[in-house]
């Protein structure tokens, strides 16, 4: 079969397949991580730098989407709340890592990080699906706040676990980063007043070059391409006064459908860089006492601290859809695996033991909430949030 016609059929199945199976409650990206794994291995396909730059446009594209989303105005009333679910989500990291060191034998670096793959949900992933998992507009805002400022307090954590193997090198991380933080503002406002007026409908090219580029120089830095999306996104959110066509709505939709394009592609390439070896049987049966140990704590630990100051805002069975949807750990997972085998060499059982987890962990939420009627779609759901325009958390009038 022609090459150039093996790309049609590829193009055709990232695109049409994972919206087929998604009616039986099986996500796209799964759909594409599969296609992945059989292509390469079944030759059909291999692998490229065209398929490569690709998935850099969907991870790119999937964070900056994530930085964009962080509306501070809605989260600034639910600190109390979201501070103590990070702080209890930072206790379980801690306590994972001592298990992986003591029973994998793990440098703590290597450890932590195992600890955040299995533990952090996936800001991209849960966003894109939030209208698929049948949940209130109250239940929404809620874990829309809590994953953006886990994943937020994840990667702060993992810039600091990858930099941190010699002085000099975490100095000059923090100040590339610091200088990222603070060059980001000026170059967002030089754009929008001395280019923007004379070229009209630019600004998402020019948001997604710039994600670009910072993502390229977190990801020379160790830290893959989330820190620096993530950074622009932010950035664009928080000047949203100053610099409303770097965050208006049309231009977070357009992100979003650039990311719903092009992440197939990032999932399809992650697929492709697994073997089946990493699937024996050790692998599978650590993968699922993974899921079986980790998932029922780290649902019962959201729906819990859901539950403080908020009884009488949210009943159990809310509470608990929203631990359950803050289960997938898909993208999240799937990069720091890729962190793990290209800087601490992991290989063995414990490759295919994390993607067994967050394949379990990123199904479950799909057949778990699910309901009778059909799912709400994502352009419903975010009419009918700037409808309620209602704070996130805490509701108003509770107690903190």
């Amino acid at each position: 079969m022609p090459t150039d016609l093996r790309y049609v059929l590829l193009i055709f199945g990232l695109f049409v397949l994972p919206k087929l199976l998604q009616r039986f409650g099986l996500p796209g990206a799964i759909t594409s991580l599969a296609l992945g794994f059989l292509s390469v291995h079944l030759e059909f396909l291999p692998r490229d730098q065209t398929l490569s730059l690709l998935a850099s446009f969907g991870i790119v594209s999937l964070f900056l989407w994530a930085g964009l989303e962080i509306h501070l105005d809605q989260l600034r009333p639910a600190w109390r709340p979201l501070l103590r679910h990070v702080l209890v989500f930072a206790l379980m990291t801690a306590g994972v890592t001592y298990g992986a060191v003591e029973l994998f034998g793990l440098s703590r670096s290597a450890a932590a990080i195992l600890a955040l793959a299995l533990l952090t949900p996936s800001a991209g992933f849960i966003l894109d699906s939030l209208g698929t998992f049948g949940l209130s507009r109250p239940e929404i805002r809620r874990v829309r706040a809590t994953v953006i400022v886990t994943e937020l307090f994840a990667l702060l954590a993992l810039f600091a676990l990858t930099q941190s193997s010699a002085l000099d090198r975490f100095l000059f991380s923090n100040a590339i980063l610091v200088a990222m933080v603070l060059g980001i503002p000026p170059i967002m406002k030089l754009f929008a007043r001395h280019i923007l007026p004379h070229a009209p409908r630019t600004e998402f090219a020019f948001l997604l070059m710039l994600a670009v580029v910072c993502a390229y120089a977190t990801r020379k830095l160790g830290v893959y391409y989330l820190v620096g999306a993530f950074l622009v996104g932010v950035s664009a959110r928080r000047f949203q006064d100053q610099l409303p066509a770097l965050s208006s709505d049309r231009l977070l939709q357009t992100v979003e459908e650039f990311a719903i394009v092009f992440s197939p592609f990032y999932f399809f390439n992650a697929g492709g860089e697994l073997s089946p070896r990493d699937f024996d049987l050790s692998a599978v049966g650590l993968g699922v006492l993974f899921a079986l140990v980790l998932l029922p704590l780290r649902a019962l630990q959201i729906t819990l601290l859901q539950s403080r100051g908020s009884a009488g805002a949210f009943s159990w069975g809310e509470r608990r859809r929203v631990g359950v949807a803050l289960l997938p750990t898909l993208v999240f997972s799937i990069v720091l695996l890729g962190i793990l085998r290209e800087r601490f060499a992991l290989e063995g059982p414990l490759v295919g033991a994390l993607i067994v987890y967050t394949l379990i962990d990123t199904l479950l939420p799909g057949f778990v909430l699910r309901r009778g009627g059909a799912a709400q779609e994502p352009a419903v759901v975010k009419a009918e949030e700037a409808v309620a325009a209602a704070p996130v958390l805490p509701e108003a009038g509770e107690p903190s």
